[in-house]
């Protein structure tokens, strides 16, 4: 594993599918075998800093020009399961939705509109040549939206403080699922919440994750990963924080009709991220 430089990366969360090597369509599937084998894979920050990388030139690369050979490799149960970086796509991707992020003046100084007007060109070409591509890794900054917690339980968490890492290594927060265990989780989740609320940015959310994981081989493995928002949170609120849980008895409650219930649940989760989206506005 690579050394990670003590420079913080942005804070974002991930939400990853691995899949097995057989879902991967020759000469693809023969890369990722060979390049399982490897020692030396890299990790989330090497990939995050290589982006920011892209950015210091003048004009800045708002998007990679070839895509990423690389990839995040699991074993479950002895399995060889890829994650591709897929960071071109996923560079076009959060293009299109970064206008809704910055204001206007500090979009055009950091990303000129010409930069963005020529990147989404170049996008629109690439996917009449490649209309089913979808990416393998979701990216939120500043949070873990709701609906990611659905698709995990508690006990697959998994919390490592950082004096127990290698040195320079931050702490790591995640949970992995596997993808029929997700999928089970949004179709319950979704079925509750239809017959407790009214349509809305939850389930609207809930169903677009669970329609990306119909993308995917149903032997994947679901991650989701605090990646760098563990930058900002002590090693004791991180081992404090079992959001999914919240979000599990939250739903369990209103499956009960339970709703001061369901309430509290989600009041915690609440009262637990504000802190973190506070910071996105700090000096």
């Amino acid at each position: 594993m690579p050394k990670v430089s003590s420079v913080c990366v942005p804070y974002a969360s991930y939400l990853r599918v691995y899949e097995p090597l057989a879902a991967f369509p020759e000469p693809e599937r023969s890369h990722w075998a060979r390049y399982a084998e490897r020692d030396d894979h890299p990790s989330y920050q090497d990939e995050l800093r290589r982006s920011l990388g892209d950015l210091l030139p003048t004009p800045p690369i708002p998007v990679p020009v070839h895509e990423s050979a690389d990839a995040f490799v699991a074993r479950p149960d002895g399995v060889v399961c890829i994650c591709p970086w897929r960071t071109r796509l996923r560079g076009w991707q959060a293009l299109g939705e970064v206008g809704d992020e910055l204001p206007a003046p500090v979009l055009d100084a950091v990303l000129p509109p010409v930069v963005r007007r020529q990147a989404a060109a170049d996008y629109e070409r690439w996917r009449e040549r490649n209309p089913d591509a979808r990416p393998w890794i979701r990216t939120c900054t500043w949070q873990v939206p709701v609906n990611w917690f659905v698709l995990v339980d508690d006990v697959e968490r998994r919390f490592v403080p950082a004096d127990e890492v290698e040195p320079g290594v931050p702490a790591m927060l995640r949970y992995r699922t596997p993808m029929v265990e997700a999928r089970r989780r949004v179709a319950r989740a979704l079925k509750t919440l239809r017959d407790a609320i009214e349509e809305g940015p939850l389930i609207d959310g809930l169903v677009d994750v669970g329609r990306w994981l119909e993308e995917f081989h149903p032997r994947s493995l679901v991650e989701l990963d605090y990646g760098g928002l563990v930058h900002t949170l002590s090693d004791e609120l991180l081992d404090a924080d079992h959001s999914a849980a919240d979000i599990a008895e939250g739903i369990e409650a209103l499956r009960n009709g339970d709703g001061d219930g369901a309430g509290a649940a989600y009041a915690r989760f609440v009262e637990r991220w504000r802190s973190v989206r506070y910071r996105q506005f700090a000096n």
